[in-house]
């Protein structure tokens, strides 16, 4: 649950004494002969502190993560000053870990690469401030960071995928169809009007009281609606999926937050039970839930897909589709974008579960894609400033619009 200031910010001052000791540590000679750059990515855009080192070939030589999941449970979503208290509390020991799980020493580095928008801004103030400490005592390159932009070419890591490709955005705190045309071009087909479908899935199954449930206790909100769902029988209530009349690319979950919680409180007085107590049809409810929201996602998508063929802008004979965020490890709604998928001939990629979600692996990917093709290096960081809001690429949903293309009917049997 992102809560996103509108402006961008300056740096936080961090706890110097903590770095200056990091700093010593490793404020040492290379120990060991590199051949290929190597870039260090600071990853601490929402509720994950993480960081990693990559090498230009996309060899990961080290990984560290501290997941904040546990704590926001109890809280039932991310409370920003708790999240970024953790991030100042996590992130010397992470990067120091990623670092030494690589053998590399941050003399060692090519360059540093981190997460500086969009994001909650207590977050990404506490990642950018450790940074530029490190940037500044190793005289090192800084490379900022879009973090939907990591997610997008996070594929590239894993699979050989050339330009142009259709990427499908879907997380907790963003929802966007975009066209990859190079590392740093972007055209934003559509994207959610109102809230995330990881966010929508995450107040459904609070509604639903899903932490008691024993089966659902530790899992977050979207992980406990999708093993719920298998379950339920969706065809026992009936949601439909939102703007089903808008011939656009854009999203939207609100509505359908507000319907489902319609149906649970008229559930709970059928069955005479209190708000907070576990409805005895609650795997149904999240089996419709999550079927609503997948072929929401299934139709924009294809409606994406038509337009990129109708403008020549994807190639009919290699057409690609990506599909990253921490909701693209929704198994259900992999296999409703695999359907759309198969009926234009595109090849559905989707990066491992645990890229998917937020990582320093795809930060520090991203500054090796940066690095690589002389974008966005900066040498100078006494200006550098975080944004919570930033949009991703040039917005082109309104010719999107305007093409008004009509979907056909694909049979969704999932």
């Amino acid at each position: 649950m992102l809560m996103l200031s509108k402006t961008a910010g300056a740096i936080p001052r961090p706890p110097r004494s903590n770095v200056r000791g990091f700093i010593r540590r490793f404020n040492v000679q290379p120990r060991a002969l590199f051949h290929h750059k190597l870039v260090l990515g600071i990853e601490t855009s929402c509720d994950d502190t993480a960081a990693a080192v990559v090498d230009e070939t996309g060899n990961v030589l080290g990984e560290a993560l501290h997941s904040q999941t546990e704590v926001h449970l109890k809280t039932g979503g991310i409370v920003p000053p708790v999240a970024q208290q953790l991030h100042r509390e996590n992130i010397q020991r992470i990067v120091e870990e990623a670092l030494s799980a690589s053998g590399v020493s941050p003399s060692d580095l090519s360059a540093i690469a981190t997460t500086i928008k969009p994001g909650l801004a207590l977050s990404l103030g506490v990642g950018l401030s450790f940074s530029v400490q490190l940037v500044n005592q190793f005289k090192k390159p800084f490379i900022p960071i879009h973090h939907m932009e990591a997610h997008a070419l996070t594929i590239r890591l894993t699979h050989k995928v050339g330009f142009p490709f259709l990427v499908l955005l879907i997380s907790g705190g963003h929802c966007l169809l975009a066209l990859v045309q190079s590392v740093s071009d972007f055209l934003l087909l559509g994207k959610s009007l109102d809230i995330a479908p990881g966010d929508m899935l995450d107040k459904v199954a609070r509604r639903l009281s899903l932490i008691k449930h024993p089966e659902c206790s530790t899992m977050s909100g979207g992980k406990a609606i999708e093993h719920l769902a298998k379950e339920g029988n969706r065809f026992h209530f009936t949601i439909n999926p939102p703007m089903q009349n808008a011939k656009n690319c854009d999203f939207s979950f609100t509505g359908l937050q507000h319907v489902t919680d319609k149906l649970i409180t008229h559930k709970e007085k059928e069955e005479g039970i209190e708000k907070g107590q576990i409805l005895s049809s609650a795997a149904d409810i999240a089996a419709a839930v999550q079927h609503a929201t997948a072929c929401h996602l299934a139709k924009r998508t294809h409606r994406a897909i038509l337009f990129c063929q109708q403008k020549n802008l994807l190639s009919p004979a290699n057409a690609v589709l990506v599909v990253s965020g921490g909701v693209a490890s929704n198994l259900y709604i992999r296999r409703a974008l695999e359907i759309v998928a198969n009926a234009t001939q595109c090849t559905l990629l989707c990066p491992p579960p645990r890229l998917c979600t937020d990582n320093g692996i795809m930060i520090a990917w991203n500054g090796i894609e940066r690095l690589r093709a002389g974008l966005g290096i900066l040498h100078d960081v006494e200006d550098i400033r975080y944004e919570p809001k930033c949009p991703l690429g040039i917005d082109i949903s309104r010719e999107v619009a305007e093409a008004a293309i009509k979907v056909p009917r694909l049979k969704m049997t999932l």
